[in-house]
């Protein structure tokens, strides 16, 4: 028998093409209301001190977007939870601003482009807002990042027996690189995970179980959503979304490697 993680979301938090946030996200996904793409907007990240936020790049702004709003559902503000990052790119427009840097005869690069180049740049700038003090991981899959940032976090509650808050987000490059990696647009998904059901029974919103499949991953009879599931890894979440927003038990089958995905059983607490 295949082994599973089990979890208890708690939060769930949304930006993309066509999604301002989880509250309207989850009716868009529940089907009551129509999918309309539109460029994504991403919210100022108010908790950043001044100096912080005008540094601040767009995947920062996303990953606490979406982190923020998962706390705030599950009414879990100052806790001191350790985190997953799971970015397929990165931080797309910093890495083409230096590349055109380096290209030219003046090779200068500034310390905010240095600063914001490295790939946990996210999980500082996400420190510095919550004041969390507990660990975080890093880590990129590209096509499969948000099944390997899933796996992460939930492996992390299952042998640690705590919360944890997955974050999966991506960033577009700008052209040339655009064309060798052509996510269209910003979009952020992050889950609240806990290792047991609440005793206030209104804050576990569904379990989660996890484990391998060969089965093919769902697809969206709704073409816009399946292009956009498509185009972003961080997208390949939305058909757990979807489940979680239908309030309904189920299970669905989620990308995750060529070969092998991921089959998350869903029951709504």
């Amino acid at each position: 028998m295949t082994p599973k993680l089990t979890a208890y979301i708690e939060g769930v938090g949304l930006i993309g093409p066509g999604f301002n946030g989880w509250a309207s996200g989850r009716q868009i996904l529940a089907g009551q209301q129509p999918y309309q793409s539109a460029k994504t907007v991403i919210p100022t990240p108010e908790l950043l001190p001044a100096a912080e936020r005008r540094r601040a790049s767009d995947i920062v702004k996303l990953t606490l977007a979406t982190s923020l709003e998962a706390i705030a559902e599950a009414s879990l503000q100052g806790e001191n939870l350790p985190s997953v990052f799971s970015f397929s790119n990165g931080d797309g427009l910093n890495c083409h601003t230096i590349c055109e840097m380096l290209a030219t005869d003046d090779r200068e690069i500034s310390p905010t482009r240095f600063h914001n180049s490295v790939h946990n740049a996210a999980a500082g700038y996400w420190s510095i807002a919550t004041k969390t003090m507990a660990t975080s991981s890093v880590l990129c899959a590209f096509d499969a990042s948000f099944g390997a940032g899933l796996l992460d976090a939930l492996t992390q509650v299952t042998v640690d027996g705590t919360r944890c808050i997955l974050m999966a987000s991506d960033t577009p490059y700008p052209e040339p690189m655009f064309s060798k990696r052509p996510i269209p647009d910003n979009c952020g998904i992050a889950l609240l995970l806990a290792p047991q059901k609440s005793e206030q029974s209104e804050k576990s919103i569904t379990q989660i179980q996890v484990s391998f499949t060969h089965e093919e991953a769902f697809k969206f009879s709704d073409t816009a959503l399946e292009t956009l599931r498509l185009a972003i890894p961080a997208a390949r979440g939305l058909p757990l979304l979807q489940l979680i927003a239908k309030a309904q038990a189920g299970s669905v089958v989620l990308d995750y490697l060529d070969d092998l995905r991921l089959l998350v059983e869903v029951k709504p607490c």
